[in-house]
């Protein structure tokens, strides 16, 4: 696909760019992965199972004319994270772009939650997030364009009820970000974005957990719920969280670092 000819493109000058999208072979990290890629990024993405991975590849790959990457990662395991990177930086010739995204984590109150749920929990939004940034910092660094922006939540400003570990552990990556943002400028900018609820995989298996707890009678009636606090009446779109994504990562946002952006229709009263 040319991407001159796209009608959904932005134009962000990201032609030759190299992004690496962690957790990307579904939900808000495909979505990321596509929007970069329809901007003419070459892109990296990752997952654990590797026929969802390669769907994913295929995917982005139709979204614009740079290569794409799948490489199988357990973002869990910081060997295969550092070998990501290192696979990412040899496929392209260095990195510009990072984007840290991270699966879902259980759901559940706090007393639901014991100290495996927890450990797990932190090496999966933390962990993974602390282990990508440091592999990819000289890279990043070397780049005139180095970005990093990570998703995470709007639990991270607003509990969530039901979510506590969502909650609790995703707000050290808001602190690690906003630190970077500082110590790596000005080579590298660093934001965060707090998606709000968009009908990802992620949203389907919240609701159904909620169903199996009685909190609803139909998926239908899960999805209502979840749009009623929106002020736009409905969820979110997956790509126009990725499309924030992309205009990060542009020189469009070049005075744009240590944000916390929230891509939630209005939820947010803080």
């Amino acid at each position: 696909m040319g991407a001159s000819t796209d009608p959904s493109r932005m134009d962000l000058h990201l032609d030759g760019n190299a992004a690496l999208v962690t957790a990307s072979s579904s939900g808000l990290g495909l979505a990321s992965a596509k929007a970069l890629a329809r901007e003419g990024a070459d892109v990296a993405i990752c997952g654990r199972t590797e026929s969802d991975l390669e769907d994913a590849r295929a995917t982005v790959d139709a979204e614009g004319p740079g290569d794409v990457l799948a490489h199988p990662t357990d973002i869990t395991d910081r060997k295969q994270v550092e070998a990501l990177v290192d696979a990412t930086a040899e496929a392209f010739g260095g990195i510009d772009h990072v984007v840290t995204s991270a699966g879902g984590v259980p759901s559940g109150a706090f007393l639901d939650m014991d100290d495996q749920a927890w450990y797990q929990a932190y090496d999966t939004l933390v962990m993974s997030h602390v282990w990508t940034l440091r592999a990819a910092q000289p890279l990043l660094a070397k780049s005139d364009a180095g970005s990093i922006t990570s998703i995470t939540s709007t639990s991270v400003r607003e509990a969530i009820d039901g979510l506590v570990l969502s909650n609790a552990v995703r707000r050290a990556v808001v602190g690690t970000v906003k630190t970077v943002a500082r110590e790596w400028a000005p080579e590298i900018r660093a934001n965060v974005v707090m998606p709000g609820a968009h009908e990802t995989p992620r949203i389907e298996e919240l609701i159904e957990q909620a169903i199996e707890r009685g909190e609803y009678d139909s998926y239908e009636e899960g999805l209502a719920d979840w749009s009623t606090p929106i002020p736009l009446d409905r969820i979110g779109d997956p790509m126009e969280l990725g499309d924030a994504v992309a205009f990060l990562a542009s020189e469009r946002a070049s005075f744009v670092t240590g944000a916390t952006i929230p891509v939630d229709g209005g939820r947010l009263r803080s």
